[in-house]
């Protein structure tokens, strides 16, 4: 009788164990089998260069993984977004998402999104070289929707031969908004081009001049505008029509004939200056024969105006089968200096310390000036932007058309920052109700 009561014991023991076992994998979707061959989806969007590369460093990833198979999924970035969409209603989502952070509350807050913590924790993510900082940078509340990949920093890029033919010097530690004025009416008189390329898209802009005054774009529980004096909007507007008069920057419809950087103002050499993030640099500096710089924005140092941005996330939707395999593959791309030198920077400065020291003495020129651009942004600040709200997507439309209609003067300034304050307001309450 103790001797079936003791097997009786072993038994349960066991049963429990098991159970336990089978009911945490299932929890975390582990992959099953790991000699089963394991399909992963990974989607992007970007230029041929980026498809490219990132083909190469899939094959790289299959051939140390032979058990692993790897779907592309790509497009550029409005297509990008439009496939996604019907995906996420489906549950059909990708595996692995290159994700924005104009879109990582959309589909974070909506339950769509693993919390990477977890892959963190237990190092399938290794993290040991990245800053807290930057890894907070995909984080809503508490939860890590989004693993940054590369960092960016906001830029002003210049055509230094015609900076040199108007005679003019940018001093980005110290220029104001009047100084930028009065070098792009400068460039616009003296070497007949475009002083710069306008401050679009304004979405990114118009937040980084309320950072020069004091204020910021949304509010931090994302209901709402934060800045409550309309005067800025209609300074900022005032500004650009200023320019627009002289000649100094083209006008919406001008800059609409625009179609990819191969077209951009900068790369025909119709203006000396474009505003635009710094990994940027690299693309243009490929299709033109002229030197190209970085410079900070004007302002930078006022109330700590300059920021960081992630250049792209990577993220693991809740629905995936194979989130560990995923989360693999996540490392991989982050933490592998094999695949870093193929990426070179493109998607962003690596976040790994490690992986930038082993990838600087292969960059080419224009590559390490956009490392050495980002370094000493981060010597002037650690200020991530913040994920936008839900529903910024159709605020920064809602802008895009105002600016428009205000830059081709069928609206005044005073006209836009009235309707755009309404129509903001109302699209930010509907999609952040409690």
């Amino acid at each position: 009788m103790k001797k079936f009561f003791l097997i009786l014991l072993v038994y349960v023991l066991l049963s429990t164990t098991t159970s336990c076992s089978f009911n945490n994998q299932s929890t975390l979707n582990y992959d099953k089998n790991a000699e089963d061959k394991i399909t992963i989806r990974v989607a992007w969007w970007g230029t041929q260069p980026r498809n490219e590369y990132t083909t190469k460093i899939i094959e790289l990833y299959e051939q140390r993984n032979p058990n692993v198979n790897i779907e592309s999924e790509f497009e550029d970035w409005d297509n990008y977004w439009n496939m996604l969409e019907p995906m996420a209603a489906a549950n059909q989502l990708p595996d692995v998402i290159q994700m924005d952070i104009a879109f990582l509350a959309q589909y974070g807050e909506k339950g769509l999104l693993e919390d990477l913590t977890y892959y963190i924790e237990n190092d399938i993510i290794d993290s040991s070289n990245i800053q807290q900082s930057v890894l907070n940078s995909g984080k809503i509340s508490d939860e890590l929707y989004g693993f940054t990949i590369g960092i960016n920093a906001l830029s002003v890029i210049s055509n230094d031969e015609l900076l040199e033919k108007a005679q003019v010097e940018i001093d980005d530690r110290n220029w104001t908004w009047e100084d930028m004025v009065q070098i792009a009416m400068k460039i616009k008189m003296k070497a007949g081009v475009y002083g710069s390329n306008g401050m679009n898209p304004p979405d990114i802009f118009f937040p980084y001049y309320l950072r020069t005054k004091g204020e910021q774009f949304y509010k931090e529980d994302g209901t709402g505008l934060a800045y409550t004096n309309d005067q800025l909007f209609v300074d900022y507007f005032k500004l650009q029509l200023r320019l627009i008069e002289e000649g100094a920057f083209p006008t919406p419809d001008i800059g609409m004939t625009v179609r990819g950087i191969e077209e951009d103002f900068i790369v025909k050499g119709t203006s000396a200056i474009t505003w635009n993030y710094s990994n940027q640099l690299l693309a243009f500096d490929q299709i033109t024969d002229s030197p190209l710089s970085l410079h900070l924005p004007p302002e930078n140092d006022r109330q700590k105006a300059l920021f960081l941005k992630p250049s792209m996330m990577l993220s693991i939707p809740k629905t995936s089968k194979v989130k560990v395999e995923a989360a693999k593959f996540i490392d991989f791309l982050v933490n592998n200096i094999e695949a870093n030198k193929m990426m070179n920077g493109e998607r962003g400065i690596p976040v790994s310390s490690k992986v930038v020291e082993a990838i600087k003495p292969e960059l080419s020129k224009s590559e390490l000036k956009i490392m050495e651009y980002v370094e000493e942004t981060t010597k002037l600040t650690d200020d991530f932007y913040s994920p936008d709200p839900i529903g910024s997507a159709e605020v920064m439309e809602v802008l895009t058309d105002i600016s428009d209609q205000i830059l081709l003067k069928k609206i005044t300034p005073e006209e836009g920052a009235k309707s755009f304050r309404k129509k903001a307001e109302e699209i930010l309450k509907l999609n952040n109700k409690s």
